[in-house]
């Protein structure tokens, strides 16, 4: 989440005169994030989430998502829920951008990861793969291994400012990936951004799944793999056999991971590494001038990458 587009007084209260959601008390902007502007709106029935959408949200993909999450929320996912309006939609336009507004989700999300945390996040997102299976619209993964050399090359003239060689260690772990990408897996629609500010927890219990923008068709195991980089990582970089197992173990306690899932899931963390890897390099470039955001540090996934490259067993993440 962030704030890239200002949304004026007068502007909010024609928009918001097109639900019943009440009187606005205050609507701030939520600064974390880096794809869409994001506002905790507060009306006098609540606190919503209003979004407008930007960078790499495309308009025509939009229905999916919000689709998706009010088919999970049907099935007991907790997720955010879109607010249709009066005229009955959901998708809207707001100081020149899509917008929506959707329910707000009471926790925090985990400043320190525990192992409890993953096993929370393997068990919801075995749900969410499973209440995900009637759901009948698809999305191609925009930012699978088909578009990366793509991303590689926009930002590969200037990697050197963030690190000397980087280019042509990325160039080589491209090479390989495209040669062995997995095909047959079990596949259907993944969240494919799960990362721990898009989770939330009271306490140690999981009270929500948010930023179902980059939710897709795809492997599953990919998703997964997706959660392991993303959770299973301390601060130095180093990985986590516990937490690693403790999401495993969690995942397969309510969706069967098959034996081919297994053995590719390092070439799999492999390319989830390299994917965000990529995306981040590109913001941490080409940086919005005036954005209240912070990008990312492509390097941290650079480590992540090259701890997977020296796995050669499935085991070594905990699950054999």
């Amino acid at each position: 989440m962030a704030v890239y587009t200002e949304v004026g007084d007068e502007e909010l209260d024609r928009f918001i005169a097109e639900y019943d959601l009440g009187a606005v008390l205050s609507c701030k902007g939520i600064a974390e994030g880096v794809e869409n502007t994001n506002y905790l709106l507060q009306t006098d029935q609540g606190n919503f989430i209003l979004t407008l959408y930007e960078k790499r949200v495309s308009e025509g993909d939009l229905p999916f998502f919000l689709g998706l999450m009010e088919h999970l929320a049907g099935k007991g996912i907790p997720c955010p829920t879109p607010v249709h309006g009066r005229d009955g939609a959901a998708l809207r336009r707001l100081c020149g951008r899509p917008a929506a507004i959707v329910t707000f989700l009471t926790g925090m999300w985990p400043r320190r990861i525990k192992t409890e945390h993953c096993a929370e996040v393997g068990r919801a997102l075995a749900a969410l793969h499973v209440a995900s299976q009637d759901f009948t619209m698809t999305r191609h993964n925009a930012l699978s291994v088909d578009s990366w050399r793509a991303l590689l090359e926009a930002s590969a003239g200037r990697a050197f400012e963030v690190q000397d060689g980087l280019a042509d260690i990325l160039y080589q772990e491209l090479d390989h990936l495209e040669s062995n990408w997995p095909t047959g897996l079990p596949s259907g629609i993944c969240h494919a951004d799960l990362f721990p500010d898009n989770v939330f927890f009271i306490g140690e219990s999981l009270s929500g799944l948010i930023d179902f923008y980059f939710a897709c068709n795809d492997f599953f195991a990919y998703d997964l793999a997706t959660c392991l980089n993303a959770w299973c990582f301390e601060r130095d970089r180093s990985f986590n056999i516990t937490k690693a197992r403790g999401m495993l173990s969690a995942y397969r306690s309510v969706r069967a991971f098959s034996d081919a899932e297994l053995a590719a899931l390092p070439v799999l963390a492999r390319g989830s590494a390299l994917r965000f890897l990529l995306t981040r390099l590109y913001d941490w470039l080409h940086q919005s001038e005036g954005a209240i955001v912070r990008p990312k540090d492509p390097l941290e996934y650079l480590a992540i990458l090259q701890f997977h490259q020296g796995i050669t067993r499935p085991g070594a993440y905990g699950l054999d």
